[in-house]
């Protein structure tokens, strides 16, 4: 079995093993593996823009939030947004701050009848450390993964 079934194979166990609505969940190294093998993988980043401009971004990844800043009021055209920039037989990698809006989102895809959709866990900044800083100890940025500041 190749790499790429391996990671996709244990995204699928955990989502089973959480009664999770979507495909799977990857961890951050997971999701970078996905994307650097699959071609038709695509990241859909789901912070809001402010995070994306002041906090960092993805290269490549799709952005379309989830919630808005201020108020973190949901989106009310994700899906189509979503529509507008993904194929519904992609294998799309949701990615937020911790891991609980791309939660959300990835269930809205699959709702949607996006076939597979799996939630990236730590998401990009991931927990705070004892001194309540993020990105430090685990999520996206702590794995040293790509991004960049605009």
């Amino acid at each position: 079995m190749s790499q790429i079934n391996q990671t996709l194979l244990a995204a699928r166990q955990r989502a089973a093993a959480q009664n999770l609505p979507y495909s799977g969940a990857l961890t951050p190294q997971e999701a970078h593996q996905l994307l650097q093998g699959l071609p038709a993988a695509r990241l859909v980043d789901v912070r809001s823009a402010a995070e994306w401009q002041f906090v960092g971004q993805v290269p490549e990844a799709l952005r379309i939030e989830w919630k808005t800043y201020p108020g973190m009021l949901p989106n009310p055209h994700f899906i189509e947004q979503l529509k507008q920039q993904a194929d519904p037989e992609a294998v799309l990698l949701f990615l937020c701050r911790t891991g609980g809006r791309s939660h959300e989102a990835a269930a809205a895809a699959a709702a949607s009848g996006y076939s597979e959709c799996y939630n990236v866990l730590e998401g990009f900044e991931g927990d705070r450390d004892a001194e309540g800083h993020r990105g430090t100890v685990n999520g996206w940025k702590a794995h040293q993964l790509p991004w960049q500041q605009s």
